[in-house]
């Protein structure tokens, strides 16, 4: 039964990946996530349900629009397996818990953030807004240990970005400050800075190779949400056992 639970999970997130998708490029514009109906930008084609199966159809029509061959981007079908797979890897970590369904709200969060971020540079406050209730009320039901650590890692989460962007004039964006609150009530306050400790090694790491290879200046811009969102990922499942093996050096 396991294994049909995790599939199932699996295939529910292929689904809502689909639908962040659509969520992480339209809120930007201030368009409507329900209409108009999915389409092809190019020829304006509304899609139909084999257009839409997640992942596959990308697949099946070579990775371009039926009509009239408009290459689609590969961020569609990534974005639906990343939600996918984290969505099964929670269940099989966490199994049917509260804990769970936290994790499936941290999950959505941060596909809707990396979506969004890529496509614009920009993380939506009502975005974040709308995942901040949900968020407070999943860690009163499932609490960290002490409970008050997510009060303080929201206050820290935000307090330190906060002070670098101000320190930097503008080096770090609203969004993701706001995106720090939300992450320090799930993780914690320790978890938080760790959080952002591995966000600005996997930033750097990954700014220094987009530069490199588009041949561009040191100031070209690189959106940080993506690296945030993988440092939040490795320190919600793994946190803890990272500061162990630390600490285990000394």
């Amino acid at each position: 039964m396991e294994i049909a639970y995790t599939i199932t999970v699996l295939l529910f997130g292929l689904v809502l990946g689909s639908f962040f998708n659509v969520v992480g490029l339209r809120v930007p514009l201030k368009e409507s996530i329900v209409r108009p109906p999915s389409h092809c930008t190019n020829c304006q084609r509304q899609l139909t349900a084999l257009d839409l199966v997640p992942v596959l159809s990308y697949l099946f029509l070579g990775g371009k629009c039926r009509s009239c061959g408009q290459k689609i981007s590969w961020i569609y079908p990534l974005m639906e397996l990343i939600t996918g797979v984290l969505f099964a890897f929670a269940y099989w970590k966490l199994g049917f818990s509260v804990e769970f369904f936290v994790a499936l709200l941290l999950i959505s969060l941060l596909v809707i953030v990396v979506v969004s971020d890529f496509a614009y540079m920009l993380i939506p406050d009502k975005v974040l807004l709308f995942f901040l209730p949900l968020l407070v009320i999943g860690r009163v039901v499932s609490p960290l240990s002490p409970w008050w650590d997510s009060i303080v890692g929201a206050i820290v989460g935000f307090g330190i970005l906060y002070c670098i962007a101000v320190l930097s004039r503008g080096g770090m964006g609203g969004g993701d400050i706001k995106l720090f609150f939300l992450l320090g009530l799930v993780l914690g306050a320790i978890h938080a800075l760790l959080t952002l400790f591995l966000a600005s090694v996997i930033g750097m790491i990954v700014g220094i190779v987009v530069l490199k290879v588009r041949g561009q200046g040191r100031k070209t811009p690189v959106p940080f949400g993506p690296s945030i969102a993988l440092a939040a990922i490795i320190v919600y499942f793994y946190g803890d056992a990272l500061i162990n093996w630390y600490l285990g050096f000394w």
